[in-house]
């Protein structure tokens, strides 16, 4: 007899949920439809519990598909939850039951949520000394012998309790059922001071220097009743000494025709839903295997009241424990003998079993045996995707059938099943236990720490069917089960990848499982091949004729399951993404009607336009008034967005003549340098000012986008290739507020501003800087000049960078100008923009600034690049200018440039491209700037820039357009 519950309330809607079930009553939909389940399911037992079968469809096929196993590593049930929150391709297995859950099955792809998540999510660090992964029975006992020596352990394990596979079992331990010694076991653990035990934390990725990443749900389980101020997943990332992966492993299927019908499923699995969660999965059952673990989930199953019909099993000789246990129980163990095919309409309503074509003496003929249930066993697979990501090799155990952990160049170790222990068919208890505090007394003394006396694990391990240990049989590693069709023989469920589709991999010449992987999708799903990775190297050794040994396997990379994007971003998000980044004077420019263009995240102001009587200027009429101001009278823009380095130390001067294209070490203090920075293969980087501040002291600047990369480069160098230099480099953009103040009256607007200042070319030359006060604020002001205008850019401590703006725009009739007019000034002079005016493939020489490349320093980066034929050739691209000859035209920036006055046919060369455009006031026309093949021996030739339908007549100049003498520069 069954023992379904025959009770009133929650479990009575659950007509296959056993007797003894207790827990509070929860409601959720699924597919439309309401049903209920108990505190502590997962949505796949819920639905099991109340008969449904198909949860989900395939992807390619459509075909039905129901829950197969029990953890993560699920390939079929996967669903849509759609409140209290919408989250796709989650796996149903994984989804802890809340009151109110509502959710739908999936063809194995989901949607995203149409609306903002308004879960929080956060990220924290932590360090210790032994991490333990996973905590089953040799996870927990390591992390004790750890713990109890007084290390700081942490334990992390993916379930909402510990136990591991003591959680789908019957198994006692000092004579207490698996789970409440577990949950003891945890209890103390979690009261030690140095011990942290993590539940429902996934660790995703074990990477260098045993650096791990592990996601914890704190909330998910709660749905609509999650607090909001909690986090609803956190982000850990781990530095540990040494890590004990005691991971476990898990049950793979055999292919054979049908092997995906709802009704289908891992023999471990439905052991597990029948211990676990009291849910019977089906009614009769027939068991198909390769080892003995089948065994064991057939007669639990049958001690809850499923009936088992006959138990298929591939080899001639069964343990003899397993067997006369069986025949006690009445079931019949059919030697030699396979699984055909399942057979049904939408699900398993009967099974096919016939004698394997080798077997000699098996007997019988194929019979058809009316079932809803098929448990399969196929052996099982330790986890090794952790081991393997930390650069762990693996080796091939033959008893075992699977690849288990070899040598490691880093601080870990592999526990219990997770290094094949009690490989033979049962995971024995007492062997894990052992092995668990092995790992743990190993893990201490690479920490340093005394290792306490060898300890005994929990005396009393017992299955519950009878008092003695079963002795194990070998298992016998079958992958497929033979036919004339290959087409619903399964390999990758969630893919639906069959072995015909193996086959014909191999039949195009395929030999490399990474190869076949790619051609078939085989585990590269959502479950990334759990079950069905070694199936398929299987699968591929069967059709070559070769030992799985020999294929080995595919590579486990991180996460070992999906993580959602919104952890991965915790907090970086919306406004804390990508933070917006505002001067000291930012008020200043909205109340002025500025326009803001996003320069990295800087908000810098773009133009300002007028507003008269009628509808304002536009960006052009703006830009050409600032322009006029800059060249003809006064005018002052909010600099303080360059990126700003301080380098200090004894060997300051040292690092940038190595960084700088050009000598900075002889800079004289109160000095002031361009310079160029370039990247190993000679292209320019970055560029910028250097000031030396004093002799072991320099102020770098950078451009406003680059200032990170900038930073980022200096420290690459001194900490990898110079880390004997004494300098330490340091950010100080937020520190000051710079106002640059440009035209032929800015002399006479300082020098009101900063009457004790000199401001005369002969004491105040061009590229020098000096202290002073400004409208009474202590300033650096620095003789700059990026319009080839008379020019000051006056800096000082952000706090007072309002009121030195305010100041200046007091003083007289000074126009502020922005990013737009900044452009066309510099523009017009032919100074680049780095990232506008080059792209990754232009040096120094290409820009024209030959002079800037020292030939007396010894070397510097990018040096040895120059001497390159490619970087000397003469159809190098040049930046050159360009004046269009109907003086009103602008080219758009990005227009290609041709020779030919009638377009080709395609595909058409092109000579370069135009980089910048505009139109100067002080040139009365439109001009651009354009990097040109050979450009500078093309001065004066017509090119042609498409446009649209036209061809645009251009004539290639010099990139110096205005002032080419600088005599604007003093004044």
């Amino acid at each position: 007899m069954s023992e379904r519950s025959e009770r009133t309330g929650g479990a009575a809607a659950q007509p296959h949920r056993r007797e003894g079930a207790t827990g509070k009553t929860l409601r959720f939909r699924f597919d439309g439809r309401e049903y209920a389940g108990l505190e502590g399911d997962t949505l796949a037992s819920a639905l099991l519990a109340n008969g449904v079968r198909a949860v989900a469809s395939s992807i390619k096929l459509g075909r039905p598909r129901g829950v197969y196993a029990a953890g993560c590593e699920e390939p079929n049930a996967l669903v849509q939850i759609e409140e209290p929150f919408p989250e796709p391709m989650l796996t149903a297995t994984t989804v802890e039951l809340y009151d109110g859950l509502v959710a739908t099955g999936l063809p194995g792809q989901g949607r995203l949520a149409d609306r903002p998540d308004p879960a929080r999510y956060d990220a924290v660090h932590a360090h210790c000394d032994v991490l333990v992964v996973g905590a089953g029975p040799a996870g927990i006992a390591a992390a004790g012998v750890a713990a109890r020596a007084g290390a700081r352990v942490i334990l992390a394990d993916e379930r909402p309790e510990p136990g591991g596979s003591l959680l789908g079992t019957a198994e006692t331990l000092d004579g207490a059922p698996g789970r409440e010694w577990a949950a003891g076991e945890a209890a103390a653990l979690a009261a030690l001071p140095e011990v942290r035990v993590l539940r429902r934390t996934t660790v995703l990725g074990h990477y260098d220097d045993n650096y791990v990443i592990a996601v914890e749900r704190r909330t998910n389980h709660l749905g609509a009743q999650a607090p909001a101020d909690v986090a609803r997943e956190r982000v850990w990332r781990i530095r540990a000494r040494r890590v004990v992966l005691a991971t476990g492993g898990h049950e793979r299927f055999v292919a054979f025709a049908g092997n995906d019908l709802p009704g289908v499923m891992l023999a471990g699995a439905a052991r597990t839903y029948a211990n676990h969660y009291r849910v019977l999965p089906g009614s009769r059952a027939v068991v198909f295997t390769t080892n003995d673990s089948a065994y064991a989930a057939a007669l639990d199953l049958a001690g809850a009241g499923v009936e088992i019909a006959a138990i298929a099993d591939v080899r001639h000789a069964p343990g003899e424990t397993w067997a006369a246990r069986c025949a006690e129980r009445g079931i019949e163990v059919l030697t030699g003998h396979v699984v055909t095919a399942a057979k049904g309409e939408g699900e398993v309503s009967s099974v096919e079993v016939a004698p394997r074509p080798e077997a000699q003496g098996s007997g019988g003929q194929a019979r058809e045996i009316p079932a809803d249930l098929l448990l399969v066993s196929g052996g099982w697979t330790p986890v090794v995707h952790l081991f393997s990501q930390a650069g762990g090799t693996l080796r091939y155990d033959e008893e075992l059938g699977a690849f288990t952990p070899g040598e490691t160049r880093q601080a870990v170790e592999a526990a219990g099943f997770a290094r094949g222990v009690g490989g033979t068919g049962v995971r024995t208890l007492r062997e894990c236990l052992e092995d668990g505090a092995e790992a743990g007394r190993r893990a201490l003394a690479a920490a340093g720490f005394a290792v306490p006396a060898e300890t005994t694990p929990p005396a009393e391990t017992t299955l519950p069917t009878a008092d003695e240990e079963p002795v194990a049989a070998p298992a016998e590693h079958v992958w497929l089960v033979e036919s004339g069709d290959y087409g619903t023989h399964f390999v990758d469920l969630q893919r639906d990848v069959t072995v015909a589709e193996v086959l014909r991999a191999t039949g195009a010449g395929l030999s490399s499982v990474e190869h076949v992987k790619r051609y078939t999708t085989a585990g590269t799903a959502h479950d990334q091949g759990k079950t069905s990775g070694l199936l398929t190297g299987g699968v591929v050794a069967h059709a070559l004729g070769v030992d799985v040994a020999e294929l080995g396997t595919t590579t486990f990379r991180a996460p070992y399951t999906p993580v959602s994007f919104a952890a991965l971003a915790g907090r970086d998000r919306g406004p804390l993404h990508d933070p917006v980044r505002v001067t000291a004077m930012h008020e200043w420019h909205v109340a002025r009607g500025a326009l803001f263009e996003n320069v990295g995240q800087w908000k810098r102001p773009w133009y300002y336009p007028q507003q008269g009587e009628g509808p304002g200027e536009d960006m052009e009429t703006a830009v050409l008034r600032e322009c006029r101001a800059a060249r003809e009278d006064v005018a002052a823009m909010d600099a303080s967005t360059l990126g700003k380095i301080d380098v200090v130390g004894p060997d300051a001067a040292v690092l940038l003549d190595r960084l700088y294209t050009n000598m900075m070490s002889t800079l004289k203090v109160g000095s002031i340098r361009y310079g160029v920075m370039c990247r190993p293969d000679g292209m320019v980087f970055d560029d910028g000012t250097v000031i030396r501040l004093a002799d072991d002291r320099f102020l770098v600047t950078t451009t406003t986008g680059n200032a990170a990369a900038v930073l980022d480069w200096m420290e690459e160098w001194l900490q990898t290739e110079w880390p004997d230099l004494r300098v330490h480099c340091t950010s100080v953009t937020e520190q000051w507020a710079t106002v640059a103040l440009v035209g032929p009256r800015s002399r006479e607007v300082l020098a009101r501003l900063a009457p004790g200042l000199a401001v005369d070319n002969d004491s105040f030359p061009f590229m020098t800087w000096r202290d002073a006060e400004v409208a009474g604020i202590e300033a650096r002001v620095c003789r700059i000049s990026f319009s080839g205008e008379l020019a000051y850019e006056i800096n000082v401590s952000s706090w007072y960078g309002l009121a030195l703006w305010e100041a200046v725009m007091a003083s007289g009739e000074v126009t502020p100008y922005g990013t737009e007019t900044m452009h066309v000034l510099r523009a017009e002079k032919g100074f680049p923009i780095v990232g506008q005016d080059t792209d990754g493939t232009v040096t120094p020489q290409d820009l024209g600034m030959e002079w800037i490349v020292s030939k007396k320093k010894a070397d510097f980066v990018g040096k040895r690049s120059f001497a390159r034929a490619d970087t000397s050739r003469p159809d190098r691209k040049h930046l050159v200018g360009l004046l269009p000859e109907d003086p009103g035209v602008l080219l758009p920036e990005g227009a290609h440039l041709v020779d030919t006055s009638a377009l080709p046919e395609p595909p058409v060369p092109t000579l370069g491209f135009v980089t910048s455009s505009y139109r100067s006031a002080a040139l009365g026309r439109t001009f651009a700037l354009a990097l040109v093949s050979g450009g500078r021996e093309r001065i004066g030739e017509r090119l042609y820039a498409p446009v649209g339908a036209d061809l645009v007549p251009v004539t290639v100049t010099s990139h110096v357009l205005y002032d080419p003498e600088g005599a604007r520069r003093d004044g």
